[in-house]
C-alpha cells in the first residue's frame, strides 16, 4: 500500500536514508517515535490536516533519526529533521538538486541557536499564513531556547502583522514544533508509563 504521494519515486532513497540509521521502513521510524511519547505524524496532520501526507511522513523520519542519534540540543535536532525533509525530495527533482530538506533544517538549527538573536522576516501584504508562521517559529522555538528569539516582521499588512495564530502549512512551524517535543523528551532519556497516552 502506497502511504504518501510519489511512493514509488521516493522509497528507495527514504529506505536508504532510514538504513544509515538502523530502521527498515517509515512505519519502523513512526514506532521509534511513538516510543518517546511523540507523533510527529499527528503534530504536521494537527498544523494542516489537507497537506500533502509526504509531509506527515517526512517529518517522522527526520524525528525518528534526531532520536536514534540520541540528540537533545534543539539546534541539532532541527539540523536533523532536515535529513527526513531531504530524503523525500524525489531524486533528480529541483527541491533535490537544491538540497531544499537540509535547508529547512538549517535554517531551523539557526533559529534555535542561541547565538541567533533576531529572526527578520520580510513578506508581502498578502502573506496572511507566512505571518503566522512567523510568530508560530518564535513562540515554538522559545520553548527551547534559554533567551527568546526577538522576530520583526516587515512589510506586512496590520492584519497580518497582529496575527497570533499558529496555524499554517509553513515547514518551519512544523519544524520548530516537532524540535521542541524531541528536544523535550529526549532530555528525560526514559520512557515514562505515559508515554503512550501522548500519541
Amino acid at each position: 500500500m502506497e502511504l504518501f504521494e510519489s511512493y514509488e519515486r521516493r522509497i528507495d532513497n527514504v529506505n536508504k536514508v532510514l538504513a544509515e540509521y538502523g530502521m527498515s521502513s517509515v512505519e519502523e521510524a513512526k514506532a521509534v517515535c511513538e516510543e518517546k511519547g511523540i507523533s510527529p505524524y499527528d503534530i504536521v496532520k494537527g498544523i494542516q490536516p489537507i497537506c500533502f501526507e509526504d509531509a506527515a511522513w517526512a517529518y517522522t523520519v527526520g524525528a525518528a533519526i534526531a532520536i536514534k542519534k540520541g540528540l537533545t540540543d534543539a539546534a541539532e535536532i532541527a539540523s536533523t529533521i532536515g535529513l527526513g525533509l531531504q530524503a523525500f525530495c524525489i531524486p533528480g527533482s529541483v527541491a533535490d538538486d537544491r538540497k531544499v530538506g537540509i535547508g529547512h533544517g538549517n535554517l531551523g538549527a539557526m533559529l534555535l541557536s542561541e547565538e541567533t538573536k533576531c529572526f527578520a522576516f520580510l513578506a508581502g501584504h498578502e502573506s496572511f499564513a507566512a505571518a503566522e508562521g512567523a510568530i508560530g517559529i518564535a513562540k515554538n522555538a522559545n520553548k527551547s531556547r534559554k533567551t527568546p528569539l526577538k522576530v520583526i516582521l516587515n512589510g506586512l499588512g496590520k492584519d497580518a502583522a497582529q496575527s497570533s495564530q499558529g496555524s499554517t502549512d509553513s515547514l518551519m512551524f512544523r519544524l520548530s514544533l516537532i524540535t521542541s517535543q524531541v528536544s523535550s523528551r529526549s532530555l528525560r532519556r526514559s520512557l515514562t508509563p505515559r508515554a503512550k497516552e501522548h500519541r
